[in-house]
């Protein structure tokens, strides 16, 4: 195969060897082949509809070019950094296969809208694939809140006791957020399916091209409705990987939760062993290296992030060199947005709820001061006045150091005359949980119903 570059005629001298490397993407740009091929067989078709090319031409083209995958996926293809990226290494290889008719395939594109092309196939598909893996991790805690509606925890602001929830309610607060994130990857999608092929380098061709057939073959939804943009657009990149900036943000706070419930000071959670690891030199320990990880993963999608709106931020219509930059960090969001969810995915169905631990760090922190307020004023007391004698009595149990619902009910009428012994139904932890009857509370009841509505909502 030759290494002769494509545009070596105005040229008089080589390129340096080191610029040579230093400008090439082949190295990592190749992950992109079968959608260049893809969208090279879909452009071939398209020259022989509006006959530029024969159909013999497109016939060759189409076979030579399913071969070319065939190597690759053979591990045979000799890649070449002289050919600077996927798509020369490609077509060298094919006129090397088929002959001058290879040499054909370029007409009517610029590599230009051939590489926006490529990657919006690929960012496609990914999409697709880190959706159904979100999915399968949204199912896992739908099936682990369905098994532990009933298991009583501590809620907490400002990492402090608050009141009582049940865990199943805390793990659908996580499915809501994982659904908001499928939500925003669909949407993403629709304005990443929109096809530049057809832009050439910024201007159009002067063939007689057919863009909706060909955007037809490659299944986009949309055809890029400027040249210029359509070759210099990376918006759908920067969009993709803001919304994988948020998605791994609420993995990391996942993570961060898991870190704390599986420590001994907590030990509301097991982890399977699978997914921690041990110290070397201490052994009793089990290190939550997964959602330590994911956690320490986030900062690089953020860094991916930062790095693509820089590479935009300046860049004057149309095409420039820089947008080679544009793949590595995609790339690198992609690979580790999926592993993140892979591995939660595989690990939280193996979360084993130590039940009763929960249960008794409910007890304590004073969760059920506000189900006591509540009870004050049903009684006619305003909330105001309610507040207060509250946390008074709450002062009483810290000095004296017990819980509000083992006072007794004497005790309880010094601090307000009104409380009758239909106060300790409201005390209990069960008593408070179940009180929160409505959508989006937490009451047993009430998560039940919201297990069902996310049920159908995967389903549709």
């Amino acid at each position: 195969m030759t290494t002769e570059k494509p545009w070596t005629g105005r040229f008089t001298a080589p390129t340096n060897q080191f610029v040579e490397a230093f400008t090439a993407s082949v190295d990592f740009d190749q992950r992109l082949y079968h959608y260049d091929i893809m969208g090279s067989i879909a452009h071939a078709r398209m020259l022989a509809k509006v006959g530029v090319l024969t159909e013999a031409e497109q016939d060759q083209i189409i076979a030579g070019l399913g071969s070319i995958e065939q190597e690759i996926e053979a591990g045979t293809f000799d890649w070449s950094v002289a050919l600077e990226d996927v798509h020369m290494n490609i077509e060298a290889r094919l006129t090397a296969k088929i002959g001058n008719v290879g040499k054909k395939l370029h007409t009517g594109r610029s590599r230009n809208d051939q590489v926006a092309t490529d990657i919006r196939l690929y960012l496609r598909d990914e999409i697709d694939l880190i959706r159904a893996e979100l999915k399968r991790l949204i199912e896992g805690l739908v099936d682990l809140a369905g098994r532990e509606t009933d298991t009583i925890m501590p809620g907490f602001t400002h990492l402090q006791s608050a009141q009582p929830i049940s865990f199943a309610h805390h793990m659908l607060a996580w499915v809501e957020m994982l659904m908001r994130d499928r939500e925003r990857l669909a949407d993403c999608r629709k304005r990443v399916n929109t096809m530049p092929l057809g832009a050439a380098a910024l201007a159009g061709t002067s063939y007689p091209i057919d863009r909706t057939y060909t955007a037809a073959l490659l299944g986009f939804d949309n055809i890029a409705e400027n040249s210029l943009d359509a070759v210099s657009d990376r918006d759908f990149a920067i969009e993709f990987t803001a919304d994988a900036a948020l998605l791994m943000m609420h993995l990391s706070r996942f993570g961060e939760e898991l870190v704390l419930w599986s420590s001994a000071q907590f030990d509301f959670i097991d982890l399977g062993d699978a997914f921690c690891t041990g110290s070397s030199i201490m052994p009793q320990k089990k290190n939550p290296d997964v959602p330590e990880l994911v956690r320490g993963k986030t900062g690089r999608v953020y860094g991916h992030l930062t790095s693509l709106l820089t590479l935009m931020k300046s860049q004057a219509l149309a095409y420039n060199k820089d947008n080679q930059e544009d793949k590595e960090p995609l790339f690198d969001t992609i690979d580790t947005l999926k592993g993140s969810l892979r591995v939660y995915a595989d690990m939280m169905p193996q979360v084993q709820v130590k039940r009763s631990n929960m249960y008794h760090a409910a007890k304590q922190g004073f969760t059920t001061a506000t189900d006591l307020a509540d009870y004050l004023v049903c009684k006619g007391l305003p909330f105001r006045d309610a507040h207060e004698v509250v946390g008074q009595a709450v002062r009483h149990c810290i000095e004296h150091e017990t819980e509000l619902d083992a006072l007794s009910l004497k005790t309880l009428q010094g601090f307000s005359e009104i409380i009758t012994d239909d106060v300790y139904s409201v005390l209990t932890l069960e008593g408070s949980v179940a009180a929160r009857n409505h959508i989006g509370g937490t009451a047993p009841v009430q998560v039940r119903k919201a297990i069902a509505r996310l049920k159908v909502r995967l389903a549709e």
